[in-house]
C-alpha cells in the first residue's frame, strides 16, 4: 500500500497513485509544499546528474521525504494544467536511480518511480521516501552543500542545521541498536533451557510506516500466508520451515504483535517448536529450532548440530516476513540482528551435505560462541536485489561455522559464493 504527501492533500486513503490523481490536483490548484513539488518536464537523460534533480531529492530526504510530479505546470507554486513528458523508459527510469546513489552522499535508495496518464498526457511521479541517514549532500566539483525544503522552495542548510542534523542520525542509530537489541531478547527467551540449538532473527524498520491501523486476526493471519508464499521463492520445500511449523491460521495477539504459536505434540517433537510474530509497527521476528533435527525416523542429530539447509531455510522464512511487512506498510530499510543459541554445553556444529545428499562435518568449525549477524536490509528492493540479500544473509550464517556454500537458495541473477 502507498500512502503519499499527493494521497494526503487530495484526501485520499492510502492505495496506488492514478492519473485521475493528478488531474484532480490540478482542478483543485493544489499548491506545491515542502513535500510536494511540480515539474513541467523532465531534464534530459544525460543532464540528470547535473540538473536539479539531485538537489530535489536530497532535499525532500532531508526533510521527512516527499514527491515529485513531472508534467505539470505551476504558476506561483499552484498547479495549473498538464504537460506530456513522453514514455518513461527502462533506462530513463535507472538514470533517475541512479543519480539518486550516485550524485547525493549518503545515497537517497528505494525511489518510487511510476508514470501516470494515456499516451500524450503521461506524467512522471518520483516518491522520495524519509530518510534517517541525513544531512544527504550535493557535490559541485570541490564545493557540498545540504538542501533542505522550506515551505515550497529548495534552500541550503546552515552549518548549525546540518550540525543538528548529524546529532539526530546518530541518535536515531543508538536508538535503533536498543530496539533491535531488546527484540531479540524477547525472541530468545521464547526458548527453554533444554531446547535444541535456536536461530533467532529479529529485523525492525528504520523508519514507520505512515500507515496506522492495527491489523486484526483476518489481516494476521494473510500476512503469515504471504511470508509463507514469499519464502518459498526464495528456496523450495527440501527442508522443513519453520513457518510451516506454527499455527499461522490461529495467530494470537500479544503486545502490538501477532503471533504464530508452534504446533507440536509433546517433547518428542521439541525440535520442530518454532515462534514467529509479526509487529504492528512492521518488526518481524523468528525463533525456530535447528539443532536436534530427525535424521530417519528413529535417528536425531545431537542438540548442539544443525544443518546447513535448515538454516538457509529459516532464513527464506525470516526474509519473507520482512518482504510482507515492507510490502504491506512501505516499508524501506530494515535493521536485522541474527544468532544461534544453545545450551554451551557442546560447542556449535554446523553441518553441510556431501554429493549424495547425506549429512557430512568434516567442513565444519565448532563453535564455543556465535558472533551475531547484524545487517541492514532494503525490503523495498527489486526482486532480484532482494533474493541476494537473503543468499548472502544466509551465506554469513553459515561462513561463520565453516561452511563455505549456500545449498538450497536459488533465484536468476543471484551471484555465487563469495568463497
Amino acid at each position: 500500500m502507498t500512502f503519499t504527501s499527493l494521497h494526503r492533500y487530495l484526501g485520499d486513503p492510502s492505495g496506488p497513485l492514478t492519473g485521475e490523481m493528478i488531474d484532480r490536483a490540478v482542478a483543485q490548484g493544489l499548491r506545491e509544499t515542502d513535500d510536494l513539488d511540480w515539474k513541467s518536464e523532465l531534464p534530459p537523460l544525460g543532464a540528470i546528474p547535473n540538473s536539479d534533480f539531485p538537489k530535489d531529492v536530497a532535499a525532500m530526504a532531508n526533510s521527512g521525504g516527499g514527491t515529485l510530479v513531472f508534467g505539470v505546470t505551476e504558476a506561483q507554486k499552484t498547479a495549473t494544467g498538464r504537460k506530456d513528458t513522453g514514455e518513461l523508459t527502462e533506462v530513463y527510469e535507472r538514470g533517475l536511480r541512479s543519480a539518486a546513489v550516485t550524485a547525493i552522499s549518503p545515497p537517497v535508495f528505494g525511489l518510487g518511480v511510476l508514470q501516470l496518464g494515456e499516451p500524450g498526457n503521461q506524467c512522471v511521479v518520483v516518491v522520495i521516501p524519509s530518510s534517517v541517514d541525513g544531512p544527504h549532500l550535493i557535490y559541485k566539483n570541490e564545493y557540498f552543500g545540504a538542501p533542505i525544503r522550506n515551505d515550497a522552495d529548495t534552500v541550503w542548510m546552515k552549518e548549525r542545521q546540518i550540525e543538528t542534523m548529524y546529532r539526530a542520525r546518530f541518535d536515531e542509530r543508538r536508538r535503533s541498536t536498543e530496539v533491535l537489541h531488546k527484540l531479540y531478547a524477547e525472541s530468545a527467551a521464547m526458548r527453554s533451557p533444554d531446547s535444541p540449538a535456536w536461530i533467532v532473527a529479529v529485523a525492525h524498520p528504520r523508519l514507520p510506516s505512515a500507515l496506522t491501523n492495527r491489523p486484526d486476526q483476518t489481516a494476521a493471519r494473510m500476512a503469515f500466508e504471504e511470508a509463507s508464499k514469499n519464502a518459498l521463492v526464495y528456496v523450495g520445500r527440501g527442508s522443513l520451515h519453520p513457518i510451516e511449523n506454527v499455527d499461522r491460521n490461529n495467530p494470537r495477539p500479544g503486545l502490538r504483535r501477532w503471533t504464530a504459536r508452534p504446533m507440536i505434540d509433546g517433547e518428542s517433537q521439541r525440535w520442530r517448536e518454532a515462534w514467529i510474530s509479526i509487529h504492528d509497527n512492521g518488526s518481524v521476528s523468528l525463533a525456530a529450532a535447528v539443532g536436534g533435527h530427525r535424521r530417519s525416523s528413529t535417528e536425531y542429530n545431537d542438540d548442539h548440530v544443525v544443518e546447513s539447509r535448515d538454516v538457509e531455510v529459516a532464513i527464506a522464512d525470516f526474509m519473507g516476513l520482512i518482504r510482507e511487512a515492507s510490502d504491506r506498510l512501505g516499508l524501506g530499510e530494515y535493521e536485522v540482528r541474527v544468532r544461534f543459541e544453545w545450551n554451551k554445553t557442546e560447542r556449535l556444529q554446523i553441518w553441510t551435505t556431501d554429493g549424495m545428499n547425506f549429512s557430512y562435518s568434516g567442513s565444519t568449525i565448532p563453535l564455543a560462541q556465535y558472533t551475531p549477524i547484524e545487517v541492514t536490509v532494503r525490503a523495498d528492493a527489486e526482486s532480484t536485489d532482494f533474493c541476494q540479500q537473503v543468499y548472502d544473509l544466509a551465506l554469513d550464517c553459515l561462513n561463520q561455522g565453516g561452511i563455505a556454500h549456500v545449498q538450497t537458495l536459488t533465484y536468476p541473477g543471484l551471484r555465487s559464493s563469495r568463497l
